[in-house]
């Protein structure tokens, strides 16, 4: 039996934020129910074998999924609950936005068995806010954590974003203070990326603005790092910080490349053979769906190198990294042979003194230079 989860793609959002590549559109209420209409009958018609799968996580994502009323999102909820085995459900995630998720509205969530909510502070810094198209303020973070608190959420997260131009260390130390007093489980700090067809990609391309240096980015990275660490926020991936047995245990599912469903607009599956993606468009996806049609827009059989390359290259995003008995014997000598060029050419970088590989504090920060140096 393979640990599994699902993952729901909820596209609406009140403002599009100009960083954000995630698939969302705005101005489009009137169609949420005719989109709840399309998923719940995407669900039902899915044709996908998980009698091996242990289904323990669902995450609903987007978009906005807060904006959806407790009466459509139970609506989800139940045809799930039809569908798949549910009985071994550990962690059910809802994303937030601060201003835009009522206490009444959390509270129905969490009595219909949402247990875990993560919310979009990004910042707490006014002008920031500001710069990254974000429609709350400071005093809405508070209400909203207060109202995931009061509606009996006992798991939340608080994403925040950081290496933002004209952003201060100030400013950013100030946000981590912050919410390490408002005591989340679990805290995902990003920094800033200018994601192709995004707006901020295209104000960077013109030379609008301009991004943080690396050397600050990389800096800022270590001193985050050591500042949640040392505040009960053990790192697990380069991103992300949890108190003890709060992690993910969604994302654990991508990282450890276990099979999770996908269901909405360009939601994104696996099911340890293929990976696949929907139609990105809203009109097409409830078009294809309605119509009796897959609204699967790409799928790819995944080689044994690529699921190779995967295990590596998500796995060692994670502090425990990977370990190298995962490498068939006919890969050993190549991959031995990429570790000791990257020792050699990134001095104190990767650990391999323990049973797993792993990246030193140090090397987390160059993760993304490093693993592709790894692959096979």
């Amino acid at each position: 039996m393979k640990s599994a989860g699902i993952y729901i793609h909820i596209p609406f959002c009140a403002m599009k934020c100009m960083y954000c590549d995630f698939y969302s559109i705005t101005d489009r209420d009137s169609i949420i129910p005719k989109f709840i209409e399309a998923i719940t009958y995407e669900i039902e018609q899915c044709e996908i074998d998980v009698s091996e799968w242990i289904i323990d996580t669902i995450f609903i994502g987007g978009g906005t999924p807060s904006l959806i009323n407790e009466h459509l999102m139970e609506s989800i909820l139940s045809c799930l609950n039809n569908k798949y085995d549910l009985s071994n459900l550990k962690e059910l995630t809802v994303e937030a936005n601060p201003g835009e998720a009522p206490r009444g509205r959390l509270k129905s969530f969490n009595d219909m068995g949402i247990n875990r909510i993560s919310i979009g502070v990004q910042s707490f810094q006014p002008e920031l806010l500001k710069f990254l198209t974000r429609i709350h303020n400071r005093d809405q973070i508070f209400e909203t954590y207060e109202n995931a608190r009061s509606a009996g959420f006992t798991n939340v997260n608080c994403d925040l974003i950081y290496s933002i131009p004209t952003q201060t260390w100030s400013d950013w130390s100030e946000d981590l203070n912050t919410i390490i007093k408002m005591d989340p489980e679990h805290i995902s700090a990003y920094t800033l990326t200018a994601e192709k067809g995004t707006e901020l990609f295209s104000m960077v391309s013109k030379n609008t603005i301009s991004m943080p240096s690396k050397a600050q980015e990389g800096d800022w990275f270590m001193r985050t790092y050591d500042i949640l660490s040392n505040n009960g926020y053990d790192p697990y991936e380069v991103s992300n910080f949890s108190k003890p047995g709060y992690e993910c245990l969604h994302n654990l599912h991508y990282w450890n490349i276990e099979p999770y469903l996908a269901f909405g607009p360009s939601a994104h599956g696996y099911d340890g053979k293929y990976r696949w993606n929907n139609a990105r468009s809203l009109d097409h996806y409830i078009d294809l769906v309605m119509s009796g049609k897959s609204t699967i827009s790409t799928k790819e059989k995944i080689s044994l190198t690529n699921h190779l390359n995967e295990k590596i290259g998500f796995g060692m995003r994670m502090i425990k990294g990977i370990n190298p008995n995962i490498i068939p014997s006919k890969f050993q000598k190549i991959f031995n042979d990429n570790i000791e060029i990257i020792k050699q050419r990134y001095p104190d970088c990767i650990d391999t003194s323990g049973k797993n590989i792993s990246f030193t504090q140090k090397g987390l920060l160059f993760a993304d230079r490093l693993i592709p140096d790894m692959l096979l």
